[in-house]
């Protein structure tokens, strides 16, 4: 998919790049949005963890609460994703409303999303998304809950989903 023709901000640092999806007006689908939620173990914990704790330090810095992680339906979803942009090698934001609809149906009430790749730590993707305005937007929006798709491929590069939900 043609980032350019969806109209999607993508940055590019050195071969790396972050992307970003918000739901508004994305229409429903009628899909059975059910997923296994073993799939959430297969995320880079140790990495989460980092890039949560990092997002949160950030959202406190500027007045805003924490986010929770969730470790079972957005995180499997990021990470079934994250697989996804593995294997075609590529970011993108395709079928982001499946996802955002699969976790309204489970009570979001919105859903946003933020991918990269090519980052080797957390610190890096995470200086890269607050770097840019439409990412920084994502991180400092209303939200409660997060969910993370850090996975690496064949090829030693790091792909990144994490969504965020309001409850």
């Amino acid at each position: 998919m043609n980032l350019l023709k969806t109209g999607l901000l993508a940055m590019a640092f050195i071969c790396l790049v972050t992307s970003c999806q918000k739901d508004e007006g994305v229409a429903p689908e009628e899909i059975n949005y059910s997923i296994d939620l073993n799939l959430a173990q297969e995320t880079d914990w140790v990495m989460a963890e980092e890039i949560l704790d990092l997002i949160n330090a950030h959202r406190r810095s500027i007045g805003l609460s924490d986010i929770k992680k969730d470790q079972q339906y957005a995180s499997a979803y990021a990470v079934d994703h994250t697989q996804y942009m593995i294997d075609i090698e590529q970011i993108n934001h395709d079928n982001f409303g499946i996802r955002s609809q699969a976790l309204k149906q489970r009570g979001a009430q919105v859903v946003g999303e933020n991918v990269a790749y090519g980052y080797e730590t957390a610190a890096s993707v995470v200086s890269a998304w607050l770097n840019s305005e439409s990412h920084r937007t994502i991180i400092e929006g209303n939200y409660t809950h997060s969910g993370f798709g850090v996975m690496q491929s064949d090829k030693g590069r790091y792909y990144f989903t994490q969504l965020f939900y309001r409850k």
